[in-house]
């Protein structure tokens, strides 16, 4: 077992490492927290998350991914790091090969800087593999095959359409609306509606437990606590599942429109294909309450969601990983 292989899914809001053989090993939010004295990297993934919006001016707490790409190179070296060694263990002989999932849309600029960022982070050789690719892997899809495949794959910085035959991408399409917008947007909503400043963590906590991408019947409802914007005291307001599908409209009709625009592009033996086998919803976003019903209603196309939708990616990156000769066509490899 002298070569190690990791296969990470580089997401905007978290991180999975995947290692073939023993499956998913890590699991962590993507957020470094730094001393602004010394540059000195303090923490990075659930300890780091812990401090979002809690840190006082010697300290800083950042997501170094911005939208599925390195907004913040130094930072983004150091994570990938911490998680090669936390996967790993801190001393090894061997620099493994690593896989490292982007976004399908990213430019050959960005894609250097995750190469160089890998490498950096003491790999022994990088590869590149596209979100949609290794979602699609990941899902089960037999992306091989002379058929095509619709995959949506929803993270926290970007959505990815593709549609998939003989391992390559057909169609598709890359929007920058994920999870972290749909939270933003419920902050907004927060401030609009009832006055109120809450944060980062609340929101994306509100959109778990009583998010719907559809209104509901039996309506959710949970308490939220923040700021007042005209006091500036404390004060806590109840939120219902209605007020969250309200606030998060305009980025579902943002992705709804990144679908269509690849259905309408797609070559028509392989809309045929899409047809009879539905969209494959997957990523962290997918499991918002009622999204597959809504893609359905809105496109005419069965959409399901993905088995262990958030660890696609990660898991098609081991996968691919452990099987490079197979897919070697849908794979970029260090240049």
């Amino acid at each position: 077992m002298f070569n190690k292989k990791i296969g990470i899914d580089l997401g905007t809001t978290y991180c999975l490492v995947h290692l073939p053989g023993r499956g998913i090993v890590i699991n962590e939010p993507s957020v470094v927290a730094i001393s602004v004295a010394d540059n000195r990297v303090l923490a990075v993934g659930d300890e780091a998350k812990e401090m979002l919006g809690r840190t006082p001016d010697t300290i800083i707490a950042a997501r170094p991914l911005k939208e599925g790409v390195i907004a913040d190179y130094r930072t983004t070296e150091a994570m990938i790091r911490y998680f090669i060694n936390k996967a790993l263990g801190g001393v090894r002989l061997f620099k493994p090969e690593v896989m490292i999932a982007v976004p399908a849309g990213i430019t050959s600029t960005e894609r250097r800087a995750v190469i160089d960022a890998t490498m950096a982070a003491g790999a022994k050789a990088a590869y590149i593999i596209k979100e949609p690719i290794a979602a699609a892997i990941g899902a089960n899809i037999p992306i091989g095959s002379a058929s095509g495949h619709m995959i949506v794959d929803m993270g926290g910085g970007t959505s990815e359409v593709a549609v998939i035959s003989l391992g390559g991408i057909v169609a598709n399409t890359s929007t920058r609306i994920g999870g972290t917008k749909l939270d933003a947007a419920i902050m907004d909503f927060a401030k609009k509606k009832y006055g109120l400043a809450i944060g980062e963590r609340t929101a994306e906590e509100a959109k778990i437990k009583i998010g719907s991408a559809l209104y509901m019947d039996d309506k959710l409802s949970m308490d939220v606590r923040g700021r007042d914007l005209v006091t500036g005291l404390p004060r806590t307001i109840t939120m219902t599942s209605d007020d969250i599908t309200d606030a998060i409209q305009t980025q579902l009709e943002g992705i709804l429109q990144a679908v269509k625009s690849v259905l309408q592009v797609t070559p028509p033996e392989l809309s045929a294909d899409v047809i009879d086998k539905g969209m494959v919803l997957a990523g962290g976003t997918s499991l918002l309450r009622n999204i597959d019903k809504l893609f359905t209603q809105a496109t005419g196309v069965a959409a399901y969601v993905a088995d262990e939708a958030l660890l696609c990616v990660a898991k098609g990156t081991g996968i691919a990983l452990d099987n490079l000769e197979s897919y070697k066509r849908s794979i970029l490899s260090t240049k």
